[in-house]
């Protein structure tokens, strides 16, 4: 008797013929649209990022252990966790390479993707009390360490946050959507600053930002240094556009499906990083 073909036949994608529907990339676009749709009316930019670090235990510090074996989006209201963006120096070392390396090779003839550009940036932001003492979000002004030019200033308003637990990665990730509102120039002394010594890579719709930040308080504290990468829509209008048309039968399908493509490679960006983020974090 002879052996079973072994040669596999083109299959269907389904027994419907269309790739079912991902639910991971959906309820992240079902999130950030919701986020974006129920915004308060204050003017600003939408800012949408997400932020590769550790999911801890509130209360023993550790990396969070839960009953799940793949990457998994948590509620919102799960109470147990805190999210850590901060990183070691060696790890951030290791992101540099890896990032100056993708660069490098982005610029190759016949790479498969789009090439990377690269700048190098050092900032200073101040931050400043609100007028208004209810206010919780203080007005950062940023400003160009060499040339001194005010950059941005502005009031950051965190909209939600959703936390990604990675257990088989050496890295969590955050996603979150938030409102950035210019304001005026505040007056008085900052309450602390921060030093940014960025590197940014941009490839397409997104910025990539590796960024060693000295945080300090006061004259007389020591200064806090935490190394922290993140991912960003480089375009919040353009964020804004295809959110408007989400699902509106009155445009053509391409721009109907804008918002959720522009997700599913803003996730997919986050999960290579995470999935590069190698052994440990700290």
């Amino acid at each position: 008797m002879s052996a079973p073909a072994t040669n596999l036949p083109p299959l269907s994608l389904s027994i419907l013929g269309v790739e079912p529907l991902d639910e991971f990339i959906r309820e992240v676009a079902d999130f950030v649209h919701h986020m974006i749709s129920t915004r308060p009316d204050v003017g600003g930019q939408v800012e949408l990022e997400a932020k590769i670090g550790i999911l801890r235990n509130k209360h023993s510090g550790q990396r969070a252990q839960l009953p799940v074996l793949v990457e998994t989006i948590l509620d919102p209201n799960f109470p147990d966790v805190r999210f850590e963006s901060n990183m070691s120096i060696a790890k951030h070392r290791h992101y540099n390479e890896l990032l100056n390396n993708l660069m490098t090779s982005s610029l190759q003839p016949g790479h498969p993707t789009t090439p990377l550009q690269y700048a190098h940036r050092y900032l200073i932001d101040s931050f400043y009390p609100a007028d208004n003492p209810r206010d919780r979000e203080k007005i950062r002004v940023t400003r160009d360490e060499k040339s001194g030019a005010v950059l941005e200033c502005m009031k950051k308003m965190r909209l939600g946050d959703l936390n990604v637990y990675s257990p088989k990665r050496g890295a969590d990730w955050r996603i979150s959507v938030s409102l950035e509102i210019p304001v005026p120039p505040p007056s008085g002394n900052p309450t602390h600053t921060r030093r940014k010594d960025r590197l940014s890579y941009t490839h397409e719709e997104f910025v990539i930002d590796l960024t060693q930040v000295t945080s300090t308080t006061s004259p007389n504290a020591p200064p806090e240094v935490l190394h922290e990468l993140e991912l960003e829509v480089a375009r919040p209008e353009l964020l804004l556009a295809t959110a408007s048309k989400r699902n509106d039968l009155n445009v053509p399908e391409q721009e109907r499906y804008a918002f959720d493509e522009l997700i599913r490679a803003f996730v997919n960006d986050a999960r290579i990083l995470v999935r590069n983020s190698g052994e440990g974090w700290h």
